[in-house]
């Protein structure tokens, strides 16, 4: 299987000395309160996820409880279950029950903006990990570079179908910010370069993907390449397409590169996904809380591991 690294994963401490987005409110209106050291083993993480019925989000849980398991951190964590009102009382939960820091990883990215701000204003330093809020403060954003690898997903559509190729676009998530950069990469090279013929959500969600790629599929028979904004969608419209008698037709390309996006490249469901590593995600946004109660000045961009995975 090919492998091509597309953003190279830096380490945290050469990151160093970028301001980061987020200070604690000093009591009695002075500038900036001090930190206070807290060894991991202090430390009490709330995580919020959007969703763990998507095995990537299981993934970048996991990478986070690795880490704190290494560590002797304590780690409480709550699905949202792509339920923007029911993380924003998650999250809620969490600060009632004073953890240190909170990671969250948010379904809608401007509903969670009064859940950031509560946070704020409790002193809770807040790290967004895969989608960022529209508003509030926070530490820093751990994140692929998602506007590059729409770019490099419209690219390869248009390396191996050709110029000016009919294309969908399945969305993700509405207001998700990894729904807009995704979708922003992908349609700067194809304006230029492809057809698109349709883009609609399906809200990152394989049965969605599903249906949806049907009824596209019924209004648009010259389709010649799918992108999908990630790999459950991306899964569901694939059977779509087989169902509709079309897999030696239409190219399909994915976003995310969990476990079932890479076996569905090797049997050659996927021309190819551009690959996360939400476990190392989950990692770099646990030991960014490290560095920061070490008294760290964390970047306001942290960017994890990006790859074009094909077959060949």
């Amino acid at each position: 299987m090919k492998k091509v690294i597309l953003t190279f994963l830096l380490p945290i401490l050469l990151l160093v000395g970028c301001a980061p987005a987020f200070s604690l409110e000093a009591p009695g209106g002075a500038d900036e309160a001090v930190v206070e050291n807290m060894e991991p083993a202090e430390i009490t993480v709330g995580l919020s996820v959007s969703t763990l019925s998507n095995p990537f989000f299981v993934s970048l849980e996991e990478g986070v409880n690795t880490l704190a398991t290494e560590n002797g951190t304590q780690v409480i964590s709550v699905d949202a279950q792509d339920d923007s009102a029911k993380q924003s009382n998650d999250v809620d939960d969490l600060i009632q029950q004073g953890v240190d820091v909170l990671l969250i990883n948010p379904v809608d990215s401007a509903a969670i903006t009064p859940a950031v701000e509560a946070a704020n204003s409790a002193g809770i330093p807040v790290i967004m990990v895969d989608r960022a809020t529209d508003a509030g403060e926070y530490v820093t954003l751990v994140a692929s570079d998602n506007v590059a690898g729409g770019q490099m997903a419209a690219q390869y559509i248009v390396d191996q179908v050709g110029e000016n190729a009919s294309t969908l676009q399945l969305e993700g998530v509405p207001g998700a910010s990894a729904t807009n950069e995704r979708g922003e990469g992908f349609m700067n090279v194809a304006e230029t370069s492809l057809n698109v013929l349709d883009s609609q959500t399906a809200n990152f969600d394989r049965a969605e993907g599903l249906t949806v790629m049907e009824n596209m599929l019924q209004g648009n028979s010259d389709v010649k390449a799918v992108f999908a904004q990630n790999d459950e969608m991306a899964l569901g419209a694939v059977e779509a397409i087989k169902g509709a008698g079309l897999s030696n037709q239409i190219t399909v390309v994915s976003f995310d590169g969990t476990e079932g996006g890479i076996k569905a490249v090797e049997d050659g469901s996927l021309a190819a996904t551009i690959a996360q590593q939400p476990d190392e995600m989950g990692r770099l946004a646990l030991q960014a809380a490290y560095d920061f109660y070490a008294g760290q000045e964390i970047p306001e961009k942290i960017d994890s591991p990006l790859e074009l995975v094909t077959k060949d």
